[in-house]
């Protein structure tokens, strides 16, 4: 469930790239949204999973955003896919306003089986703040996205308290982006051996090169 949005962003004019608003009026279509276009409220969420739960639906992951007019409220990174914009503030601040949407939420739908995400940005880090979330009963399970992509293992890793193999910690390099956004399969290109020997990384290498990505 994308349980709030903001204003669409867009690349500003300057060479940066960095994300701008694509308006500054006020935006009443953003569910979750204050109206401002930038605000939350989670009212019209609440209310959404207090009536999946009256269906009898008690498990919800919880995400924001769309991953192609505001990515990075949804999946906070350091690095844009190839069509989008220069974060415009520090990725840790979205990786915080999910997880305390999602502590919201939960506090206030404790009925329900909550599962956050956004963690990957977290990289090293991400089993730590899991563990305190899990412990404070912010959510219930963390959901891994990007992280699985190049670190499968990562899950298994932590519970058996294995050292993490930090060469195949999600980076996030957007290529799992970029790469289907130019009919290329997703996969780590940068750190999965898998993906580096396939010929589709020399596609995507050409497709960012075009782009004047890289």
């Amino acid at each position: 469930v994308s349980v709030f949005d903001f204003v669409p962003f867009q690349p500003s004019a300057t060479h940066d790239r960095v994300g701008v608003p694509s308006t500054t009026e006020a935006y009443h279509c953003a569910f979750g949204g204050d109206g401002s276009g930038t605000g939350i409220d989670l009212s019209e969420p609440v209310e959404f999973l207090r009536l999946l739960h009256a269906l009898e639906i008690d498990l919800a992951c919880t995400t924001c955003g769309s991953p192609y007019y505001n990515p990075h409220i949804q999946r906070p990174a350091l690095f844009p896919p190839s069509d989008g914009y220069q974060p415009p503030e520090d990725p840790l601040v979205g990786v915080h306003r999910q997880i305390m949407a999602t502590a919201e939420l939960k506090r206030r739908c404790p009925e329900m089986i909550v599962v956050g995400s956004g963690y990957s940005y977290l990289q090293e880090w991400l089993p730590n703040v899991g563990q305190a979330v899990l412990e404070k009963e912010m959510a219930d399970s963390i959901g891994l996205g990007r992280m699985v992509l190049s670190y499968p293992e990562l899950p298994a890793d932590v519970l058996s308290g294995r050292p993490m193999a930090r060469k195949k910690i999600c980076r996030t390099f957007s290529d799992c982006t970029t790469a289907p956004r130019n009919g290329i399969v997703s996969g780590c290109f940068p750190l999965d051996p898998f993906y580096k020997s396939m010929p589709e990384r020399e596609q995507l290498i050409a497709a960012k090169e075009q782009q004047g990505t890289i």
